[in-house]
């Protein structure tokens, strides 16, 4: 059942000191985080001793990573693919570090985001390259939806579950993405509802595409949640607020708008997880 699923989330959009990060986390009881960074390093930058100390500090606290937060994907379709691949490389190394087989990445920004056909090729061959190397390092590799790259709506997204969904390769669904493209969530999960594994909870206002607390926007996350508990979901719900202006957003969303209105990162992500709550009760 959903409300038996477990809550995760983004913890450096609460503060980039991680140490800030598992006070608020124990203050919630939740013992999950999908890590993107940690005392202002994101996680695809960690030196091994930086890893070592972070989960040292994990497992003080009993925390555990539901997902290693990468960028992987997130460069030009265009841009040189071997020092990513490279990177890939490091981040996978990192997943078995930290004893988790799930990594977040995307499929490639693209110059024309009307046109991904345009695109696909390069697109499939490179996401097939990254699939492979899942597979030969036991990796499950979680696509999920985000504005600008080729898997920005549900079509792409199901092209890209068609080419390689499997044990290796499965789906993020994350509302305020979708929102954001002027995606209807719910014609999106009716394409998308046999690969989802995992879920972002981010909500949005359809007309200006600011994310505000979940299940206060237009992403139709009761709905969908209902949906998923029907079917007997019991993944993970990873919270991504976006209700303040944190260290390092310029350099995750592009062009995203609306204002952040939570003063601090402690607020807002206590305000997204209340809301998450609220939901599931």
């Amino acid at each position: 059942m959903l409300n038996a699923s477990i809550i995760t989330g983004f913890a450096d959009e609460i503060d980039s000191s991680f140490d800030v990060q598992l006070n608020v986390l124990n203050e919630l009881g939740q013992k999950y985080i999908e890590l993107r960074a940690a005392d202002g390093v994101g996680i695809a930058d960690f030196t091994m001793n930086k890893a070592k100390e972070i989960k040292e500090k994990m497992d003080a606290n009993k925390v555990r990573i539901s997902a290693i937060g990468s960028p992987i994907g997130k460069i030009g379709i265009n841009d040189d693919f071997m020092p990513h691949m490279e990177k890939y490389k490091h981040v996978v190394e990192l997943a078995h570090y930290f004893n988790t087989p799930n990594i977040r990445m995307f499929s490639f920004y693209l110059p024309d985001e009307k046109k991904p056909e345009l695109y696909r090729n390069e697109v499939m061959e490179r996401m097939g390259r990254l699939v492979d190397y899942a597979k030969s390092e036991g990796i499950i590799l979680l696509h999920e939806n985000e504005k600008g790259i080729y898997g920005a709506m549900a079509k792409e997204c199901l092209d890209l579950m068609n080419e390689f969904y499997g044990d290796n390769f499965k789906c993020i669904f994350d509302f305020a993405n979708y929102v954001q493209c002027k995606q209807d969530t719910k014609k999106a999960y009716e394409l998308l509802k046999d690969y989802i594994s995992y879920i972002h909870v981010k909500d949005a206002v359809w007309e200006t595409g600011e994310v505000v607390i979940p299940g206060t926007g237009d992403g139709n996350l009761q709905y969908v949640f209902n949906e998923l508990d029907k079917r007997g979901f019991c993944g993970f719900l990873s919270l991504e607020p976006h209700l303040f202006h944190f260290q390092g957003f310029d350099a995750l969303e592009k062009g995203e708008t609306g204002n952040k209105k939570e003063s601090d990162g402690v607020r807002a992500y206590k305000a997204a997880y209340a809301g998450l709550k609220r939901i599931l009760q």
